[in-house]
């Protein structure tokens, strides 16, 4: 098997990043704001940020679900290149954490574009399927607690239309995927990763992008 990995360095992620990130002011607001507190590191990395805007650009998602919301990055992200109407449904349950993202949502123009909900993630989960939404979204964005990665993956797929994609962040969880000692944040992780794997309802790919993403496009075979 040909060995194509590049070690990638400070200097060369440095580089990577002057060369490629097109971040709004508004964006990079948000992201030195979020980097100061302390759980700052729950905040997608900015090239994660910008790739997920560019796959809402290369589905032409209009109606987006995101399950972690933080300070809003990533929301902030994707909303900028939603279509006209299109629109964003984003689930945490901190309240603090969702003031702090309203603001910068409403500082960036883009308010109107996302719609917050605060609520425990598998609660709000079923309530969506249990009000017609399975098969109405284009995109979801599974960035929550790990430990129930398993569970939002199974509801998440029913709300995703055939041909949608999911993205599932912090898959390699910092390096320690392969540990055998991790908490239960970790081992949710790594059996999310196992089922995903084995699972024929998704077309599936792993990107060392970040702390590890996982792109999962939804099989429209009626059949599986």
């Amino acid at each position: 098997m040909s060995d194509k990995r590049i070690p990638l360095t400070d200097e060369l992620y440095a580089y990577m990043l002057s060369s490629s990130l097109r971040e709004p002011e508004s964006l990079a607001r948000l992201r030195r704001e979020a980097a100061q507190h302390p759980a700052g590191c729950m905040a997608a990395a900015p090239e994660v940020g910008q790739f997920l805007s560019l796959l809402v650009r290369l589905t032409n998602a209009s109606r987006v679900i995101e399950l972690g919301t933080f300070m809003g990055y990533s929301a902030l992200w994707m909303a900028t290149a939603l279509p006209p109407g299109g629109r964003i449904l984003t689930i945490d349950i901190n309240r603090q954490w969702n003031e702090v993202a309203r603001r910068h949502w409403r500082e960036a123009g883009m308010e109107d574009r996302i719609e917050a909900r605060l609520s425990p993630g598998l609660v709000e989960l079923e309530r969506l399927l249990g009000d017609g939404g399975a098969g109405q979204y284009d995109l979801a964005f599974l960035d929550a607690d790990k430990r129930n990665y398993p569970a939002y993956y199974e509801r998440l797929l029913l709300l995703l239309r055939p041909g949608g994609l999911l993205v599932a962040d912090n898959v390699l969880w910092d390096g320690h995927v392969l540990d055998t000692t991790l908490d239960p944040q970790g081992v949710g992780i790594q059996r999310f990763n196992a089922q995903l794997a084995e699972d024929p309802r998704v077309w599936v790919s792993m990107l060392p992008l970040g702390d590890g993403l996982t792109l999962a496009v939804k099989n429209g075979d009626p059949a599986i």
